[in-house]
C-alpha cells in the first residue's frame, strides 16, 4: 500500500501539469483514504471552473496510472490567483 504522503505528492504533481495552475505557487494536497483535497493557485485570467475540472480529471487519471487508486472525490481548493 502506498502511503498517503506519496499519494499527495502524486496529486500535487498531476495538478501542476494542468494549464492555468501556477506551478511556482502550488500549495499541496491531502489524501484521506479515497478522498483527495488539492490546493492550487490559478493563473490570472484562467477559467477557475475549467481549470478545477481539468485538475480533477488529471488527478484521477494520474492516481489510477501511478498507484492503481481510484479516488471517490477530488476537491480542488483555489487558494489564490496569481499574475
Amino acid at each position: 500500500m502506498i502511503s498517503p504522503e506519496v499519494l499527495a505528492r502524486y496529486v500535487a504533481d498531476a495538478a501542476a501539469e494542468v494549464p492555468g495552475v501556477h506551478t511556482k505557487q502550488r500549495r499541496g494536497a491531502r489524501v484521506n483514504g479515497l478522498e483527495v483535497e488539492v490546493h492550487v493557485v490559478i493563473d490570472y485570467g484562467a477559467s477557475i471552473p475549467e481549470v478545477a475540472a481539468e485538475v480533477q480529471k488529471r488527478v484521477i487519471e494520474y492516481l489510477g496510472r501511478m498507484a492503481d487508486v481510484k479516488p471517490t472525490s477530488v476537491d480542488v481548493v483555489v487558494d489564490d490567483v496569481q499574475r
